[in-house]
């Protein structure tokens, strides 16, 4: 199993004396798991962060960094189902001290405040500076840019498309109740759709802990689209199929966070809705690549991420709204009716 692989890996770096430094949230769902306490046991540096306590949210962030030049971020928890029955994105940068260190200064922020009574300082002192995008906005010391605020730019400076595939989209706040409406990202996509004919696509996730409620909101974007003033905003809906799985919880889904248009890539690890950007912490990774080694004859990371996104949008597992009804892999809402 591929989780059980990456834990015997830790234990045979830490066998051969490489330092494994691991910070993890509190509160946390897995309440019953002792994966940390083998591997602090055997020499790991174990760090548990109160985001309920410093931000009422939880520490969302997924990345590695190695040996301050190598690292990933992307969409998948740390988990063994993250790597056999959910689907992820992530990007790898290898031999990159100047964006290793830089991450690691984002790391720091949550390793300097695991204690129980910690608050966090404002404002942050400058040698946590960075460039790395990282909400919650209390999380950004100087030099940050929030990552909603680089979101809503490149949506906004797109001008052929904007490709997106997040697992919930919700104009509102998630675990607050009442919800509160929250339309920047929904108004910047309209915005440039409407003003500039810029192309919208969204590719979002459903199974069976979806809430319904979400795609009367993907609804009210599609009817914006208009052949006749060439707006187009298309919404597809990626089920995974749980087949003969149903005994493993919460898997079975596409996880993915990236929004890739004609000029950059943006990799994530938050789902697009208000409480992602206010009060948990992830982090988001753009790439505006312009050239790659021509003995490799790759493309560009732009061109890599366009080509998965398409790939799953013309794929058997992409709905049409309209068609969602009886999938049974998915939460979808009875009486919901389409234009």
């Amino acid at each position: 199993m591929q989780g059980e692989d990456i834990l015997k890996k830790f234990e045979s770096l830490l066998m051969e004396n490489v330092s494994v430094y691991i910070a993890t949230s509190l509160p946390t769902l897995a309440v019953n798991s002792t994966d940390l306490k083998v591997l602090k046991k055997k020499g790991a540096h174990v760090r548990r962060v109160n985001f309920g306590h410093l931000t009422k949210g939880v520490l969302h962030s997924k990345f590695w960094i190695v040996d301050m030049k190598h690292m990933y971020i992307g969409s998948a928890n740390m988990d063994w189902r993250s790597f056999s029955q959910v689907k992820e994105v992530g990007a790898v940068i290898y031999n990159c001290s100047c964006l290793a260190n830089d991450l690691w200064k984002t790391f720091r922020t949550y390793w300097d405040l695991r204690h129980a009574n910690a608050t966090v300082p404002s404002p942050w002192p400058s040698n946590y500076s960075t460039k790395i995008n990282k909400p919650p906005p209390v999380f950004c010391p100087k030099g940050r840019t929030h990552d909603l605020i680089s979101i809503i730019d490149i949506i906004n400076d797109a001008e052929e498309y904007v490709y997106i595939s997040v697992m919930e989209y919700f104009p509102t706040t998630r675990f607050r109740h009442p919800a509160k409406y929250w339309p920047d990202i929904d108004n910047a996509l309209r915005r440039v759709a409407f003003n500039h004919n810029v192309k919208i696509r969204l590719l979002i996730s459903c199974w069976l802990h979806t809430d319904p409620s979400m795609f009367h909101y993907l609804q009210s974007l599609c009817a914006l689209s208009d052949p006749h003033t060439n707006i187009t905003i298309d919404v597809k809906i990626f089920i995974v199929p749980v087949l003969n799985h149903t005994n493993i919880p919460f898997g079975r889904v596409n996880h993915n966070k990236y929004m890739v248009t004609d000029k950059v890539a943006y990799i994530g690890t938050s789902n697009w809705s208000k409480d992602y950007f206010s009060n948990t912490a992830g982090v988001g990774l753009i790439v505006n690549q312009t050239s790659t080694d021509p003995q490799r004859k790759k493309p560009v990371i732009q061109e890599q991420l366009k080509n998965v996104f398409e790939r799953d949008w013309n794929s058997k597992y992409s709905v049409n709204m309209e068609d969602l009804h009886g999938q049974k892999d998915c939460a979808w809402e009875e009486g919901l009716s389409y234009l």
